[in-house]
């Protein structure tokens, strides 16, 4: 199946639209968002990522250096070999200068790659592995919205500060739940606590019996969800129908996007405590950006979302102020000017590409906290930007000089 495009001027359409050969000065300017549109992590990004991405063009006033700007979307479908195909034909025939999004970290860290392959712009908002900008870390790519060491240090720090210092992962066997297992038990361990056990499931199961027996029988306090996507929100209906809150163990979810506790409800998901980059009810500014973009979409932005608008818009702007598109001096730009919209205050792109900034501990409401349909989320502690990610002295960044 080819990949799905969407352009901003003609709407959404299946199948390939005739793209004209690239390389004048009045040709347009594209921004590709490459991401699930119908997976198991469509409700994470697809839609919502779309539609922040082209708010973000619409808001800048659709043109750049007086060039129109235009917006092309593919549907990913959670495959590497389609992904780097789809990056590779942007970047290289369609006059394609950044992709955003890039959901899936097995995806996020195959783009990347292509992106500095062929010296274009990838900005990660909708992956958590914090390979990106460890080991795996690229001139060409931001990581915007959150990592797996960010996750991991609120949520895990809240639990052990709470007493709860043995630990048992269930973790989602691909790149992002090993990423974000490995940051979490190093995090634990830190504080003198101690993994019972792991157990890994496939990304693609609807079973999860088998693997809560496991957990059920260990010695644990916390149960750690280690994924992402449906087989996230079913593990965790699936804690509920085999007990484990009841018997004393406490159910973390690891990563918990807003769409996650909507989707359990918040009889399943109440008491759970989560790290998140954004809350759309957080402050006057988070709640104006998600009016607009309810209006749009039909519910909230998560992270996701506002990370995708905040990011586009920090590059048009850094395209704007420099007025080219080149991307090493758009790189150099980004660095250097500090992120301040109601995503974040006093942002900045490190040189490993991680973009540093405030972390939220929050506590998933109970049924007669809510005041309303996705009133979720009571804020526990905020964690500033240099406390929230893996500082560069523990970096195996080639790019960080120690």
């Amino acid at each position: 199946m080819r990949a799905l495009k969407v352009l901003l001027s003609c709407g959404i359409a299946v199948g390939v639209l005739p793209l004209p050969v690239f390389g004048q000065a009045a040709d347009p300017v594209r921004i590709g968002v490459l991401t699930d549109v119908s997976g198991q992590f469509s409700h994470e990004a697809g839609e919502g990522a779309i539609a922040a991405v082209k708010m973000a063009v619409e808001d800048f006033g659709g043109k750049v250096l007086d060039r129109p700007l235009e917006v092309v979307v593919a549907d990913h479908q959670n495959k590497p070999e389609v992904a780097v195909s789809t990056a590779r034909e942007w970047y290289e025939s369609q006059g394609v200068t950044m992709i955003n999004n890039l959901i899936n970290s097995g995806i996020a860290l195959a783009v990347t790659q292509v992106a500095k392959d062929e010296d274009k712009i990838a900005i990660v908002n909708g992956s958590g592995s914090s390979r990106l900008t460890n080991d795996s870390c690229t001139p060409n790519s931001i990581h915007y919205s959150y990592d797996t060491y960010a996750l991991a240090n609120g949520t895990a720090n809240e639990l052990i500060r709470q007493g709860l210092k043995n630990w048992f992962f269930l973790t989602a066997d691909y790149a992002f739940g090993h990423a974000l297992e490995a940051d979490a038990t190093q995090i634990v361990k830190a504080n003198g606590g101690e993994v019972s056990g792991t157990v890994r499931y496939p990304i693609e199961t609807s079973d999860h019996s088998a693997f809560m027996l496991q957990a059920q029988a260990s010695p644990a306090q916390v149960v750690a969800m280690a994924g992402s996507g449906t087989t996230f929100v079913n593990a965790v209906k699936s804690a509920a129908e085999f007990g484990l809150a009841a018997s004393g163990k406490t159910v973390a979810g690891l990563l918990v996007w807003d769409t996650d506790v909507h989707s359990l409800g918040l009889e399943t998901a109440q008491g759970m405590i989560l790290t998140s980059a954004f809350y759309w009810d957080r402050d006057d500014e988070t709640r104006a950006f998600a009016k607009k973009f309810e209006e749009r979409v039909g519910r909230p932005p998560h992270m996701g979302d506002a990370g995708d608008y905040s990011s586009t818009m920090h590059y048009l702007r850094a395209v704007q102020a420099i007025g080219t598109t080149d991307t090493k001096k758009v790189m150099e730009k980004m660095r250097e000017t500090p992120v301040n919209d109601f995503f974040a205050k006093n942002g900045k792109i490190r040189e490993d590409g991680r973009m540093v900034h405030d972390m939220y501990v929050y506590h998933v409401k109970t049924p007669d906290e809510s005041k309303g349909e996705w009133d979720l989320l009571k804020l526990v502690t905020t964690i500033p930007g240099d406390k929230a990610f893996r500082p560069l002295s523990d970096s195996k960044c080639p790019l960080v000089k120690h």
